[in-house]
């Protein structure tokens, strides 16, 4: 670009710079769009060979043999304890009816108890055992007692006992005997006990639930009151053996010897009644 010839120094000098400033610019710009033109080109490129790949058919593979085995066979199925424990268990019998004498108050409320202890799994509640246990009142003091209940429950809304445990003490209060304990020791101390015609088996089995009733738990207590009411010829032959003898603290021992002695007896009854019934045979016949 020409200048006039009286252009100041100072312009032609800042004319020349912005000149070169804008020559540099150019220079500049020329080489962006190189890069920018390269930097297209390639994208174009890639993005040509992206097409084709999706594009393109996929190749055909075999797929892969795959064993076959034949279809797993399944366990059995477990069976559950509580049905198996149900399965072999014995049938368990019903308590008698009850009918509210104090003499089987006990057995009947322990047979009740039995029940429940070993088929639990029949009642979910308290409630329901105490109904269950209610069937069994079929008539005397017992259905009239189940009867007051279930009128209080009528005239109430509640059912008057609410847990298995008061109903046990209600139980005993109405079906117990008063004076159990008391009537117990004087049948032990009367007069009126004795084995009598009794094995011994039979006379320690009535003797330790006397015993049990009464409360009475001192071994030598225990002995002397066994052996009062023993057979006479029994309990002399066991006082009197020379070695040995049982203790007098000892009722385990005492019956073991009672129950030989016992024994002893019955065959040499039974030895007796053999060879007397021998020895009458002949005389019979020859009187006949």
């Amino acid at each position: 670009m020409l200048l006039p010839a009286d252009t100041p120094p100072a312009v032609t000098d800042a004319l020349g710079y912005l000149q070169h400033h804008l020559q540099e610019l150019t220079e500049h710009q020329n080489a962006l769009e190189h890069t920018i033109n390269a930097t297209l080109v390639g994208l174009t490129a890639q993005l040509q060979q992206l097409t084709q790949l999706i594009t393109a058919p996929a190749p055909t593979v075999a797929p892969p043999l795959i064993p076959t085995f034949p279809p797993p066979v399944s366990p059995p199925s477990p069976v559950p304890a509580t049905l198996s424990k149900q399965q072999t268990r014995p049938k368990l019998p019903s308590p008698p009816d009850f009918s509210g004498e104090w003499s089987s108050g006990r057995a009947f409320l322990n047979s009740c108890m039995l029940y429940l202890r070993l088929a639990p799994e029949q009642f979910t509640c308290d409630k329901e055992k105490i109904f269950w246990t209610l069937t069994f009142f079929k008539d005397g003091r017992a259905a009239k007692w189940s009867e007051n209940l279930f009128r209080q429950e009528v005239d109430t809304g509640i059912f008057p006992i609410r847990s298995w445990t008061d109903f046990e003490q209600q139980f005993q209060s109405q079906f117990f005997l008063v004076n159990a304990e008391a009537d117990v020791i004087n049948t032990l101390e009367g007069s009126s006990y004795y084995q009598g015609n009794r094995t011994v088996d039979d006379y320690l089995d009535s003797f330790l639930i006397l015993a049990l009733d009464a409360g009475y738990t001192d071994p030598w207590t225990l002995v002397v009151k066994f052996r009062r009411r023993l057979k006479l010829n029994v309990q002399s032959q066991i006082t009197t053996i020379p070695f040995r003898r049982p203790a007098d603290t000892d009722l385990e021992v005492w019956y073991a010897a009672a129950w030989r002695i016992n024994q002893a007896q019955l065959a040499n009854k039974a030895f007796q009644s053999t060879l007397q019934s021998t020895t009458m045979t002949p005389a019979r016949s020859a009187l006949a």
